[in-house]
């Protein structure tokens, strides 16, 4: 039988924060700098270039964003095995220093110029991420209490989305400022990725949940023994695939809106720029407000009114004749509604696994936000291609698969919603 929510407000009543938990928070927020930055310093180029057509634009773009998510569908449940047999600490002191010598390779491929290479690049940064991620949101619950879990949790959304948009701010800037010298970028990359690590050094110690636990070379097996355990807890099975759903939309955001920005405002990258920070601060807004209005417990109330409004904003994305300034409120709220969305889910999928399970939870979780990903990165390619969509009109797309998110936690949990506000209310 499903386990019944645990909306439990936890007796420590402090209200300081480890110090390790801001080390972790750093670490993220450069983490999440770094890949922004790398990848638009690769894809920016490409998309303001003059003697390319529009469908090369559009697979380089999609190519970029896939070959990102592959190390996650190969590796997700290695790196969810690594985060409960050793300690996520050190998994993750591992996995940023392993990220200077990725960095020193960018160096290489951004001063070639060859695209193969920058690809490569990227693709490595996301075997980083691969590894990265289950422990970053395994060690959350062992750092932190239950009733500090959902602002934690916001924190940790709202700098990822800082670092989204300052990331994203750097590679436009840079490929332009530093056009056919782009190993100075990545050199600069590469030093970030040390002070990263420096950073590491101070998370928060902890054991390993499960020193003696195996490794499944069986990737599929593994997987699927990993979703069974999800799939026996009701709640954690439903937050898995909304997690899924977040990403899939999120994704398919981000590259439609780089090809919006170019073929109907004509915009150079740092222009464009503008636009994935306003997308990006939305997501951090709403992730801190997330974690505001939880008032210390995992507020299924609030994935409703989220996807509504990503719903809401998506059509308003794609309405004709939209100017800019409309367009970027537009992004702002889209990205608002995603924070609401998610920050209770994320906690959700820490909060539900036994101790032994969170890191293999989190490498499930992980793996199929990035067929999530993957799925939006193909689609991108499907609907601006055969299905001759205007990109306008995917933003349609977006908004859609949201409401349907919406929809069916509205249905499964009927009653989250109304007594959130009655809480509120009282």
């Amino acid at each position: 039988m499903a386990k019944e929510p645990r909306n439990i407000m936890n007796s420590d009543s402090s209200t300081s924060w480890p110090r390790g938990f801001w080390n972790l928070m750093f670490t993220q927020f450069q983490g999440a700098f770094s890949d922004n930055a790398l990848r638009w310093l690769v894809i920016f180029p490409v998309l303001a270039s003059v003697t390319l057509s529009d469908a090369d634009k559009n697979g380089f773009a999609s190519h970029a964003s896939l070959l990102f998510a592959v190390p996650f569908l190969l590796f997700s449940t290695v790196g969810g095995w690594m985060a409960d047999r050793f300690s996520k600490r050190s998994v993750m002191i591992g996995v940023k220093l392993g990220e200077i010598a990725i960095m020193l390779f960018a160096v290489l491929a951004l001063a070639s110029e060859r695209q193969s290479l920058q690809l490569a690049a990227i693709c490595l940064m996301g075997i980083h991420s691969t590894f990265f991620a289950p422990a970053k949101y395994g060690i959350m619950p062992e750092v932190l209490p239950v009733s500090k879990l959902s602002a934690g949790n916001g924190i940790l959304e709202l700098l990822t989305f800082i670092g989204i948009i300052l990331g994203t701010f750097a590679g436009g800037w840079l490929s332009e400022t530093l056009l056919h010298h782009e190993g100075w970028s990545g050199g600069i990359l590469a030093v970030l990725a040390a002070i990263g690590f420096m950073a590491s050094l101070g998370i928060s110690k902890v054991p390993a949940a499960d020193p003696g636990k195996k490794l499944n070379v069986n990737i599929l097996g593994e997987i699927w023994s990993n979703l069974r355990v999800m799939k026996a807890d009701r709640d954690l099975w439903r937050a898995n695939w909304g997690n899924t759903a977040f990403f899939f939309v999120a994704t398919l955001v981000q590259i439609n809106l780089a090809l919006f920005a170019q073929k109907v405002f004509h915009l150079k990258p740092t222009e464009q720029a503008w636009l994935q920070a306003a997308l990006s601060l939305g997501i951090g807004a709403g992730s801190g407000l997330a974690g505001k209005l939880s008032s210390g417990r995992i507020e299924y109330g609030l994935i409703p009114p989220g996807a509504g409004l990503m719903a809401l904003a998506g059509l308003w994305l794609g309405w004709p004749g939209i100017d800019k300034p409309e367009f970027t409120v537009a992004l702002v709220l889209l990205g608002l509604g995603g924070g609401l969305f998610i920050v209770p889910i994320v906690s959700v999928l820490q909060h539900r696994p036994s101790p032994q399970t969170k890191g293999a939870v989190q490498g499930a979780a992980s793996w199929l936000s990035w067929v999530g990903i993957a799925a939006a990165a193909i689609t991108q390619t499907l609907l601006s291609g055969p299905a001759h969509l205007e990109y306008g009109q995917i933003f349609w797309v977006c908004g859609a698969v949201a409401a349907l998110a919406g929809a069916f936690v509205a249905w499964s949990r009927p009653r989250a919603t109304p007594e959130m506000l009655a809480r509120w209310w009282n």
